[in-house]
């Protein structure tokens, strides 16, 4: 029938000017726009969608039945297109589905005449074309299986303490606790809420608690240090260090130290960091400061750095104890300025906090205080993720950054050069370097390594070899002899691309971990970008081409450049976990393309590029004044559409395990759902699992278990180890941004996880000051 039939009378005639009206509005913009991504060497898809669009405008307008027959080709030629274009279901969904939304409209006419029965079955088979692949993403059978899981080794027995940040001084982020385990999950139940009450919440709440003997040991944001009874979540203590000024940062956990021998106050003493740059230890028994400890518990930090503003250095994680040595390192301001405070790695005498050596990569010989007037080198490659240590070697594992400023290194030291986005092993007694890895020659990408260094003993020809697992940005896992720095696992020297900036002295190769999985290798193509609707789509794909790509290390240029993975990662701050029992790595990474932009100074002046002098950044990670340098820099931290979604397809996160024997991935899958994101950032509150960013990290378990929160969102789940079958999950009060906790409780005998509910700002998880344990029921079988 005619669209403007005579019995269709003047609503149907309305409708269709109003159809041919909202055709013309989308048909437009595909043809400009699909004539301009032709122009740039892109997909003729949206030119020709677009010529149909506005030819069954015309035929609509008209009252042509044509409209019809136009549109339901362009829907066909779209679903073949579709199919053969996308890598997954989430890439057919958003080339057809609102295309085929809008075809109900134009084909409203015709189906409206058709029989009951005929339109009955039509919608079904509508339904199921687009509900079924939805269904079968969201239905959770599993994974991607590349090989069998190795037989399991039974769990050994524990203390049931969680001693140190990730478990042990290896940072394994391992418990061999059973209790609760695969068969049993579904019966696990919040056992307590404990609320900080500080004030700064959000970003910082990075924690992985403590728990040695019946005690849980926290910090907060502002560097508050709390006591917990492990059993009931009830408050010991609380210590609040008067941070001065009033200000927050990260605070990712504290450190235990017990004294040899030692009775009385002190004995046992929590040690951590503060956001103004102090190191103090406090009773583990009392939370009162160790007045032996540097000047009445306290020692600056400040010492021998020379100037220091506000936020520009501060202990960011958990300190490590080796050998009696309490050893850190310090997170600096990203992007404001060369001639930032020192990236110098520090210990302290345990028990008296007295200054025992420095290790300043600028100077590496040189192990004592700077002379007088003098500071540690300046503007070097910092440490701010968590360390490893090794009491046996007496070694402390030293994950770097990169030296300030971030996107351009022509200025940079010879021993930023040499140690920047490294993996450095120091005698934990002298201070002095056994060796060092470097994951990134001369990085200009921000890959510095924001993952804790993981030791396990690993078989290798025979016999067990102490090994290293160093995760990074770039998604490259290096495997590691961690008494001598040697790869256990090929590494080979790739060619890297090479710029145009003038002065910039690239690395013509890149290390690549070759002998290991990788989670960022795949080289990004136009049709991998993604939207919500033709239109979203079509703009991603033109910034995609309008921005010059070269593959992974496309250096920084004063054109619009591609960076993938971006500067999150790859892998972040929750690094890996590992089962030694077992021999499984556990892997959680983002997929997360960031867009850059060198701006000459005095572009930068004018857009007032300028290094901030309070700690506050407006716009964090989008303008880098990059002061002392020639260029500042613009960043595209999301490169999303206008709709503020990622322009790359789905999935953003997503975890894997891999068996360490063979080095084969046994499953991976898309970690999270869409439930608290959406267009323009507002939860959708639809539970679609495209896998969403995580930053969080997981635990592993002696009972079968991944426990993992840590994602955009507000979710704690457990997954089976041997499948990644999701077995038990609780909505959070905000994302569990941090890495959870395990241990027994002596008091009852259960096992307790807890997780930090912090939230993320980055990644728009909200903000909480919670910390959620979960236990079984006592009736229940254990």
């Amino acid at each position: 029938m005619a669209l403007d039939s005579p019995d269709s009378g003047g609503t149907r005639a309305r409708r269709r000017i109003v159809l041919a009206i909202v055709l013309t509005i989308i048909g437009l913009p595909l043809l400009g726009g699909g004539a301009y991504l032709l122009m740039l060497g892109g997909s003729p898809y949206y030119l020709l969608a677009g010529v149909a669009v506005l030819v069954s405008a015309f035929f609509a307008f008209r009252g042509s039945d044509r409209a019809i027959v136009v549109y339901v080709a362009l829907l066909l030629a779209t679903l073949i297109w579709a199919l053969v274009e996308s890598r997954n279901i989430w890439g057919v969904q958003a080339r057809f589905l609102a295309p085929a939304v809008l075809g109900i409209w134009v084909i409203w006419p015709w189906l409206r005449k058709l029989p009951a029965t005929v339109l009955a079955g039509g919608a079904a088979v509508v339904i199921l074309g687009l509900g079924l692949p939805v269904y079968l993403a969201v239905r959770d059978h599993g994974s991607v299986s590349q090989t069998d899981f190795p037989q399991a080794v039974p769990a050994q027995t524990s203390n049931g303490e969680w001693r140190h940040y990730g478990n042990d001084l290896g940072g394994t982020k391992y418990s061999p606790l059973s209790q609760i385990n695969v068969t049993n999950i579904g019966s696990l139940e919040r056992a307590w809420t404990y609320h900080t009450g500080d004030e700064f919440t959000g970003n910082g709440v990075q924690n992985n608690p403590l728990m040695i003997g019946d005690t849980v040991y926290i910090c907060t944001s502002s560097n508050q240090v709390h006591a917990i009874d492990a059993e009931t979540g009830k408050r010991r203590w609380a210590f609040d260090p008067g941070i001065d000024p009033p200000m927050s940062g990260a605070c990712r956990g504290v450190a235990y130290f017990r004294q040899p021998d030692a009775t009385g106050a002190c004995a046992a003493r929590i040690i951590s960091g503060t956001i103004d740059a102090r190191l103090m230890a406090l009773d583990a028994v009392t939370g009162k400061p160790c007045m032996d400890f540097g000047k009445d518990g306290f020692v600056d930090l400040k010492a021998g750095m020379g100037n220091v503003l506000p936020d520009y250095y501060y202990v960011s994680s958990a300190p490590v104890l080796v050998r009696g040595k309490v050893i850190v390192g310090g997170n600096v301001m990203d992007g404001q300025m060369t001639n930032e405070p020192s990236g110098v790695i520090r210990a302290y005498d345990a028990v008296t906090g007295a200054f025992a050596w420095a290790w300043d990569m600028d100077r590496p010989d040189e192990h004592g205080m700077p002379p007088e007037g003098k500071s540690f080198s300046r503007g070097t490659a910092n440490s701010w993720a968590p360390m490893s240590g090794d009491e046996d070697l007496g070694l402390v594992y030293v994950p770097t950054g990169n030296g300030t400023p971030d996107y351009w290194g022509a200025h940079r030291s010879p021993g930023t050069e040499k140690y920047s986005s490294s993996v450095v092993a120091i005698d934990a007694e002298t201070g002095a370097e056994r060796w060092h890895f470097q994951t990134v020659h001369h990085d200009v990408w921000d890959y510095d390594i924001a993952s804790q260094p993981t030791l396990i003993d690993l078989p290798v020809n025979g016999e067990k070899v102490p090994a290293l697992l160093q995760p990074t940005k770039q998604g490259e896992i290096f495997l590691l002899d961690r008494r001598t720095g040697k790869p256990l696992a090929p590494v080979e020297e790739q060619s890297a691309p090479q710029g145009s900036m003038k002065g910039e002295r690239l690395s013509s190769t890149q290390p690549i971990s070759a002998g290991m999985p990788g989670f960022g290798r795949e080289t990004l193509t136009e049709s991998m970008m993604w939207g919500a609707t033709p239109l979203d789509q079509l703009w991603c794909r033109i910034k995609f081409r309008q921005s010059r790509y070269q593959g992974m290390f496309t250096p920084p240029g004063m054109d619009w450049s591609i960076q993938y993975p971006g500067n999150v990662g790859g892998m972040n701050r929750g690094g890996i976990s590992v089962d030694p029992e077992n021999g499984l790595m556990v892997v959680d990474w983002l997929r997360l393309p960031i867009r850059v932009r060198l701006v000459t100074r005095a572009e930068a002046d004018r857009l007032g590029f300028a290094p901030t002098t309070t700690g506050a950044v407006p716009h964090v990670g989008v303008e880098n004044p990059q002061a002392g340098v020639a260029y500042g820099a613009l960043l595209d931290p999301l490169f999303a559409s206008p709709l503020e979604m990622p322009c790359l397809e789905p999935p953003y996160g997503n975890i894997a395990v891999v068996d360490l024997k063979t080095r084969k991935v046994i499953w991976q899958k898309p970690f999270g759902t869409s439930v608290d994101t959406g267009p323009f950032r507002v939860a959708s509150h639809v539970p679609l699992p495209i896998g969403v960013p995580s930053f969080g990290g997981s635990l592993t378990t002696g009972g079968g278990l991944i426990f993992i929160g840590g994602s955009q969102e507000k979710r704690f789940r457990a997954l089976d180890t041997s499948t990644g079958k999701q077995l038990w999950s609780r909505r959070l009060p905000a994302g569990g941004n941090a890495n959870p906790t395990t241990y027994i409780s002596p008091k009852s005998g259960r096992q307790f996880v807890v997780i930090a509910a912090g939230g993320s700002i980055v990644l728009g998880s909200g903000a909480s000051d919670a910390f959620i344990a979960y236990a079984l029921p006592k009736q229940v079988k254990q």
